[in-house]
């Protein structure tokens, strides 16, 4: 059997999903996501037709015009008669909608419906897809208008960027290293059989600020440590090294060489380089757990996913060096005006010098 690199399996995954949900949309669709292959990673597209498949639910759901359609039953001439205060109260419609999900009951398949909502972040990337969708027939003259121009994108209002102190980072590895000493019984067995894997993907993460996909994802012949690099594949597929300092290569030897080397993988897992408990390759989901049990247990006022520690070590690497540049290179953004705005023009240190300079009463 051929072997295939992580970002191969997910892509096949993903137009294999594709294949589905474009079968429940209308036939006409099939031409866009043709069309936009070329630039869109198939993360973007499967993303793009959920949220196409929502706006065609919405239509049947809130306009009595297509309350007895099918979303297959859609004609190009139905688009053409959405105006932009359709669109507007499609906005105020993804912040809260009921979804279906089906399942298995005693003697038939039930439904239940579970509350949908969208925040800033959300409401924009359904709107871009929805944009998206309505140019590429405009733009072939097989639409007369396009109504969402007319409509305002949702504004995004900048978050605090939360983050780890120093004080914090070295008390989050010291827990993973040591806080399970004192278990006894399964829970003992459970921790030390984790205890490698767990530090060399936190150490690992802490120490790049690679994405913990770009971290799920690689293989045991990605890690080269006579150049103290990694092999990453980044956003949109481009692959690049990223290098590492001493106490990734230590946690990560210690990993390869201890508890690594006792799994016996499962077919098809051989290469990759961190496995689950199941002696597959690891998944984003179990990644982002073990992240958030250690991380609460240290600072449990801070909500800490495996992203807040990429903004740990963009932060901390700006601090240390001040060159944006080189931050917006190693963490794999492409526009470094992104970089800027998240770690240049949030500067904590500074903030905590306003307070102390301000004196209320004197002493």
């Amino acid at each position: 059997m051929e072997y295939k690199t992580y970002h191969e399996q997910n892509d096949m995954e993903n137009i294999r999903k594709l294949r589905e949900v474009l079968k429940t949309l209308p036939s006409f669709a099939k031409d866009y996501f043709r069309a936009i292959e070329p630039t869109t990673s198939t993360k973007t597209r499967i993303s793009y037709a959920y949220d196409i498949r929502v706006f065609f639910r919405f239509l049947i759901e809130e306009n009595p015009v297509y309350k007895n359609y099918e979303t297959t039953d859609f004609k190009l001439s139905d688009l053409d008669r959405v105006e932009a205060v359709d669109i507007e109260e499609y906005q105020e419609y993804l912040k809260l909608y009921q979804k279906k999900i089906a399942y298995s009951g005693t003697d038939k398949e039930s439904f239940d419906t579970i509350d949908i909502t969208n925040g800033e972040r959300g409401l924009k990337r359904k709107m871009s897809a929805l944009r998206s969708f309505y140019a590429y027939f405009y733009k072939r003259q097989l639409l007369e208008h396009n109504p969402t121009v007319f409509v305002d994108m949702p504004k995004l209002h900048d978050k605090a960027i939360i983050r780890l102190d120093v004080d914090e980072t070295a008390r989050l590895l010291d827990f993973i290293e040591h806080g399970g000493d004192g278990l006894t019984g399964q829970k003992k067995v459970y921790y030390e059989k984790t205890k490698e894997r767990d530090l060399a993907i936190v150490t690992l993460l802490l120490g790049t600020g690679i994405r913990v996909s770009e971290c799920v994802g690689l293989d045991i012949t990605d890690v080269d440590f006579h150049n103290n690099g990694i092999k990453v594949t980044r956003k949109g597929g481009s692959e690049m090294i990223v290098y590492f300092g001493e106490e990734v290569e230590q946690a990560l030897r210690n990993y390869i060489n201890g508890s690594r080397k006792e799994v016996i993988p499962q077919e098809g897992h051989e290469l990759a380089l961190f496995y689950s408990t199941q002696k597959r390759r690891i998944g984003v989901g179990a990644v982002e757990n073990l992240v958030k049990k250690y991380a609460k247990q240290v600072t449990p006022l801070k909500k800490i996913t495996p992203h807040k520690l990429r903004s740990t070590y963009g932060t901390t690497l700006y601090q240390e060096t001040g060159d944006i540049y080189l931050v917006a290179d190693v963490l794999g953004h492409k526009d470094v005006n992104t970089t800027r705005k998240h770690y240049a023009a949030q500067d904590e240190n500074r903030r905590r010098m306003a307070a102390k300079a301000v004196r209320l009463r004197e002493d």
